[in-house]
């Protein structure tokens, strides 16, 4: 009588993939859609307040996308070379080994992408509030005792769950499913989402600038050099970093396309073009943006409004316009936070799969071939952190250390080109070495300046860091002692 045979590696049913799904206007549009939620609607008062002539203010801007594209240069090289699941955490780990990779990855998982999930959802649920007032945030569902700690001090305080809470974890929630009954599903509602904002967008400078009640003598500049290096060189050269500091944060999510590099056709030329196309049309529609800001208000105007988007637009056309784009803000926030989740639950299922994380964030759906536990782990913990109130804490204070690894995978091209001289790269950076080498310099002089204007941002990240540590070691001795 014939017994079954035992399940060996030759014979067993080999463990579902992640699918080559997405072509290269999806790479596009999930960075201009990941690129593109609601800072900048926000975030130009905070370079105005550091840049106070309308020259300036719009150089700065120029100055951050092209910044960002040196970077994207590079990583077009690493990402048509690696073209893997993870996308910076596989670069780290082939130019500098498995610890710098984790706890890139590290940082990302416990901060930086859910961090960053949990801010635009609360951000969407916030101005569903004021597109919709039947959502609005301030209504209290119920209130329970609890303890905050802030500024380095404990304080009694209510915890409360409002409908601005039920909604934004309702996003979380929709999202994920999206993502996890597979990847085309997710593809398709980024797309959407991304059209929807784009349309918007361009009708607002569109009819911003030739029906809208704006003066062009907000853009004139008329002072010379001294007026913009006043009131001395270096204390201008301060303000430009902490300026910085919110233009970097508005061009974050260009690198997502490289997270899903294992899930993107033809990834030899669909990444570089998509990273290069992607952040040139997000230049532009900042630009254009921040144009239309200025013809419809002076800078110290800008300088004094949180809500410049609504601001603008009440002035430009009337307040129920103005009303109307919380509307848009609200969908550009929804479709940001989806090209997020899609994109960051690729990282933890990549170094899952090196034995550098917990075993079960590699699992593939055998169905939808998506990561689906890493990507309802990443969920649930958003969810918590938009539930807690420290989303802003812990992405800005991540936000360090996720500019430190764009320059540190730059750096890796330089590390890749002289030990793996042989391997294919499809596609080589322009410029190299002098543009990736100048964005390592300006970057470094950057990262200076933000450590020397805000320590506590860099010692919470360094803090980050060392957490994961042991679970490191753990995690690496497991692998080992698998292997052996």
């Amino acid at each position: 009588m014939d017994t079954p045979a035992a399940a060996t590696p030759e014979n067993a049913r080999p463990s579902p993939t992640l699918v080559r799904g997405m072509s290269v206007t999806d790479a596009t549009l999930l960075i201009v859609g990941g690129i593109i939620g609601s800072a900048i609607f926000l975030t130009p008062s905070d370079v105005a307040r550091q840049i106070h002539t309308p020259l300036m203010f719009l150089l700065v801007w120029a100055a951050g996308g092209f910044v960002t594209l040196m970077a994207g240069l590079a990583f077009a090289e690493l990402g048509a070379m690696y073209p893997e699941a993870g996308g910076q955490y596989v670069y780290l780990r082939e130019a500098f080994g498995d610890f710098s990779a984790f706890l890139y990855g590290w940082i990302m998982f416990i901060a930086g992408v859910s961090g960053g999930i949990a801010a635009i959802v609360v951000g969407f649920a916030e101005y569903l509030g004021k597109a919709f007032p039947v959502f609005t945030a301030e209504r209290v569902w119920f209130s329970l005792p609890g303890i905050t700690f802030h500024a380095g001090s404990f304080s009694a305080r209510p915890w409360t769950l409002t409908t601005g809470d039920v909604v934004a974890v309702s996003a979380v929630v929709f999202l994920t499913a999206i993502n996890v009954w597979g990847l085309r599903k997710g593809v398709w509602l980024q797309n959407i989402s991304t059209w929807l904002k784009y349309g918007a967008l361009a009708a607002f400078v569109l009819f911003g600038f030739t029906v809208g009640k704006g003066h062009w003598s907000n853009l004139r500049f008329s002072g010379g050099l001294s007026e913009i290096v006043h009131p001395s060189f270096p204390a201008f050269m301060s303000a430009m970093g902490v300026a910085f500091i919110a233009v970097f944060w508005c061009y974050d999510g260009w690198e997502y396309v490289t997270w899903v590099g294992s899930e993107v056709r033809d990834p030899q030329r669909s990444i570089p073009r998509s990273l290069i196309v992607g952040i040139l049309c997000v230049i532009v529609i900042y630009m254009a943006m921040n144009a239309v800001y200025l013809y419809a208000m002076p800078i110290g105007q800008i300088a004094a409004t949180e809500a410049v988007g609504q601001t603008a637009a009440s002035s430009l056309f009337s307040p129920f316009v103005g009303h109307l784009l919380s509307l848009v803000i609200a969908i550009s926030c929804l479709g940001a936070a989806g090209c997020c989740i899609l994109s960051g639950a690729r990282i933890s299922y990549a170094m899952a799969l090196d034995g550098l994380f917990f075993h079960r964030m590699g699992a593939v759906h055998p169905r939808f071939r998506t990561p689906w536990f890493a990507l309802v782990t990443q969920g649930i913990i958003s969810a918590l952190i938009a539930l807690s109130g420290t989303y802003d804490q812990l992405f800005t204070y991540s936000m360090v250390g996720m500019v430190l690894s764009y320059v540190a995978c730059v750096m890796a091209l330089f590390t890749l080109r002289r030990t793996q001289p042989g391997l294919p790269r499809p596609y080589r950076c322009f410029g190299y070495p002098w543009l990736p080498a100048l964005y390592v310099i300006l970057i470094g002089a950057w990262l200076m300046n933000t450590l020397i204007e805000r320590p506590m941002e860099a010692l919470a990240c360094v803090g980050f860091m060392a957490v994961g540590v042991p679970g490191y070691i753990y995690w690496k001795r497991a692998s080992v002692s698998q292997r052996l």
